[in-house]
């Protein structure tokens, strides 16, 4: 096997592991591998991505799709919306409590997290940097901005400790720039 076709394959036999695992966790609360990934999104996502719209993006579904995965997991009180307080036309898909709870509970996998647990720092690290420009070149090629962490973006300020996003000019919180955003650059 040449080493492009080992990747991929490697690649995908961790991805279905991770949702193999992910799937087990939520099935303890009735949920389904979309719903638990959507929680999981809300859980890493910015104030300016935490929208149908920018969550209908990350997961490449429909949006009908995803409206009725967000009707489920508010039934299920997982996830509250919200309107924006500036923009009422903006409505806010956020985690409650028992949602929160639920992500801190089965987000990364344990096992996933005993395998990790078993490299170096620097292999950790190393790993990371591989990773994300494998990720940054095949969104590159593939014409697909966002969902990248806000602190790496070329819109985040830093001006003496504060944060700022200098697409929207709002100030950014230390939480905020942990996150990844829909508008990443």
């Amino acid at each position: 096997m040449n080493p492009e076709n080992e990747i991929y394959t490697l690649i995908d036999r961790i991805s279905n592991l991770l949702k193999s695992e992910a799937r087990t966790l939520g099935s303890e609360l009735g949920l389904q591998s979309v719903q638990q990934d959507t929680l999981y999104y809300l859980s890493i996502c910015n104030r300016y991505s935490d929208h149908l719209i920018a969550l209908t993006a990350f997961l490449g579904l429909t949006k009908g799709t995803v409206a009725q995965t967000v009707k489920v997991l508010e039934s299920k009180q997982l996830i509250k919306k919200e309107k924006d307080l500036v923009d009422k036309r903006v409505t806010h898909l956020l985690l409650t409590k028992e949602g929160e709870k639920h992500i801190q509970e089965t987000t990364p996998p344990s096992r996933f997290l005993s395998t990790i647990d078993s490299l170096s720092k620097k292999q950790k690290n190393d790993f990371v940097d591989q990773l994300r420009k494998c990720l940054v070149t095949y969104q590159n090629f593939n014409n697909l901005n966002g969902f990248g962490v806000c602190r790496n973006c070329v819109y985040n300020i830093e001006e003496e400790g504060h944060y700022k996003c200098g697409l929207t000019q709002d100030g950014l919180a230390e939480d905020d720039i942990k996150k990844i955003c829909v508008e990443f650059e």
